[in-house]
């Protein structure tokens, strides 16, 4: 999954500026080793421990912004199936063009649901921005749903309620200036690890930091804190004729290789006991930087 998403991105990034973040307990594993060991020098960040995705997007933020700190930046998360490729890098240019257009937003791709998938998290997409309509139907987020119950899943649909992919683009500084404003303690703490980043004491600040720090999911403690501004920064593209998945689960993986078709793929899996590999369990867990 990291390879494949390493590619992917590969497709409107060029290596040397894709920075990949894994926790020091991922580094146990040769699999891993092997996969990290072509990288570009310095664009391998690694966590002390896990403080779950919003200091896992933040610490390779922050090497992004020590090095291009007036760059757009797009993440991506390393556990998702993705069938047509090229149609959703498309997506994601788009969405980097638009925050060229204009920097104070912050661009989340919104996948059209197949089903009220009650286990994903949703956005609700408000009005078209009018200004941008030449470029892209991007739209304003109206708010975030997490895991809904299955009615109210199907309510969202109606709604025309999109699965929120965590796929984003941003300029590296308008994040962090959001994040400032709204988390001023864990702002600190990356603003002293940026300080220190390429000095004898980089390891040192690092680690004493993420001891003393919360841990902080990027959606529910930063994004919808976002969404509730008076001015929101947040807008959602919407992707539609991809097939995307994300496969945090055995169960999803199994559903969506023999949904698509890839029944003999399934069963080799299945057969081989994948499932079991403590190293495809801790990439999927961990794949959110």
């Amino acid at each position: 999954m990291l390879e494949h998403t390493l590619c992917r991105a590969e497709r409107v990034i060029s290596p040397e500026r894709l920075f990949t973040v894994v926790s020091r307990d991922h580094l146990r594993y040769p699999e891993v080793k092997r996969q990290l060991s072509s990288r570009a020098s310095g664009t391998v960040v690694v966590q002390p421990q896990n403080k779950e995705t919003g200091p896992g997007i933040l610490l390779p933020l922050m090497h992004v912004y020590k090095r291009y700190p007036d760059s757009v930046v797009a993440v991506f998360p390393a556990d998702h199936f993705i069938a047509e490729e090229e149609l959703f890098m498309a997506h994601v240019d788009l969405a980097m063009r638009v925050v060229e257009r204009r920097p104070s937003c912050l661009v989340l791709l919104g996948m059209e649901p197949r089903l009220p998938e009650p286990e994903y998290g949703y956005i609700l997409p408000g009005t078209e921005v009018s200004d941008l309509a030449p470029l892209a139907a991007v739209r304003k987020v109206l708010g975030f749903i997490e895991k809904p119950q299955p009615r109210a899943a199907r309510r969202l649909l109606l709604k025309g309620g999109l699965w929120n992919t965590m796929v984003m683009a941003f300029k590296v500084k308008t994040l962090l200036d959001l994040v400032q404003g709204i988390a001023p303690s864990l702002y600190l703490s990356f603003e002293r690890i940026c300080a220190a980043i390429g000095t004898r004491n980089e390891a040192h600040v690092v680690e004493r930091a993420y001891r003393s720090m919360e841990a902080v999911n990027f959606s529910r403690g930063l994004l919808e804190t976002f969404s509730l501004k008076h001015s929101s920064p947040l807008l959602v593209l919407p992707v539609r004729g991809v097939l995307w998945s994300d496969w945090g689960s055995e169960q999803r993986i199994v559903s969506v290789l023999g949904n698509a078709g890839h029944l003999e793929r399934r069963h080799k899996i299945s057969a081989n006991g994948l499932f079991n590999s403590p190293n495809c369990q801790r990439m999927a867990a961990g794949g959110s930087g």
